[in-house]
């Protein structure tokens, strides 16, 4: 078996497992709007649960004085009759509006944003996640992918954008989900009550490969939150060895860097996912599997295998090649 064949094999063995990068629960609510939401859905299933446990009471005890003998149980006159059922109906109409009303006040704060909110720009892209963390300083402007870094107790103010099919942003332990419509943007406001590493996921479906297009959320306390936008703000490492020397000049020969920016080098693709820090993010292709240099090598390899449909092309590479290209673009932290 080629060094390609063992590295596809690899992956696909990978796959199910990485899949599973987090807790993901409607009920395991850390941010505000997801507090908000679950009080909602708590609200909802409960006042469901008493009028079913009313209306069954009601049921069985009309089929149990059917049973009984009418001269001891006379019918319901036809005034008692309307009365219960106008009361049910008034009742019904109570709680509906309720409903109504709790539902406004609770998803109308996923889109509220203050002037003092973080900005970040979130791109949906088959099958991948672009995040531009905005700034009027274009020194201090920076684009990542697939994982965004939020301070701790702060609102951030998410605009997002589809570039290409309809997607939608979910991370349930934060906030509510919002579309990512082509030609339209929308607003997603997260607010992380404590630390923690979130899992979210796209909730519309958008093509063959929807269900591996996950992202993380990674809240931090503020003074970690500033320490990583300084570094990702930085340009690439400089190759620290030979290995990662020769990997750097592949990569640059080699279709990759028409595709994929690397700050600091002369790749400056804008096809693909921004490289610059790609090595400490936790996962690569959206959550496919985790970011080490034997994953890395397997998806350069060959990533139609491992994710069939997406936009990477199959790029010819010697195995040397290939070992130092995903040596060097797992060094890049």
């Amino acid at each position: 078996m080629g060094s390609r064949s063992k590295f596809a094999a690899c992956a696909s063995l990978t796959v199910p497992l990485a899949g599973c990068s987090g807790w993901q629960s409607v009920l395991d609510a850390h941010g505000t709007s997801a507090i908000s939401l679950r009080q909602l859905i708590i609200l909802i299933v409960v006042a469901c649960c008493i009028v079913w446990m009313l209306v069954m009471i009601a049921l069985i005890w009309t089929l149990w004085r059917g049973r009984r003998s009418t001269d001891r149980y006379p019918p319901v006159p036809e005034r008692r009759k309307t009365i219960a059922v106008t009361a049910a109906t008034i009742l019904t109409t109570l709680i509906i509006s309720a409903f109504t009303v709790t539902s406004f006040f609770a998803t109308r704060s996923l889109s509220v944003a203050g002037q003092d909110d973080l900005q970040i720009t979130v791109r949906g892209l088959q099958w991948w996640w672009s995040i531009d963390y905005f700034s009027n300083d274009p020194e201090r402007h920076f684009e990542t992918a697939n994982e965004i870094h939020i301070p701790v107790g702060r609102n951030v103010h998410f605009k997002l954008e589809g570039l290409d099919v309809i997607h939608s942003l979910w991370v349930p332990s934060l906030a509510g989900k919002q579309d990512l419509i082509p030609g339209r943007s929308n607003e997603l406001t997260v607010r992380a009550e404590r630390p923690g590493i979130y899992r979210g996921q796209c909730a519309e479906f958008c093509g063959m490969q929807h269900a591996h297009m996950a992202f993380l959320i990674i809240a931090d306390d503020q003074s970690a939150f500033d320490a990583w936008t300084e570094a990702q703000r930085r340009p690439a490492p400089a190759p620290g060895d030979e290995t990662l020397t020769a990997g750097q000049q592949a990569f640059l020969e080699k279709p990759c860097s028409g595709c994929h920016t690397i700050r600091g080098t002369a790749a400056a693709g804008t096809a693909g996912p921004d490289l610059t820090h790609v090595g400490s993010r936790r996962y690569i292709a959206a959550g496919l599997f985790e970011t080490t240099p034997g994953s890395i090598a397997a998806w350069v390899a060959d990533p139609q295998t491992i994710k069939p449909g997406n936009n990477m092309p199959l790029v010819p590479l010697a195995p040397a090649e290939l070992r130092s290209i995903s040596a060097y673009l797992a060094s890049l932290k």
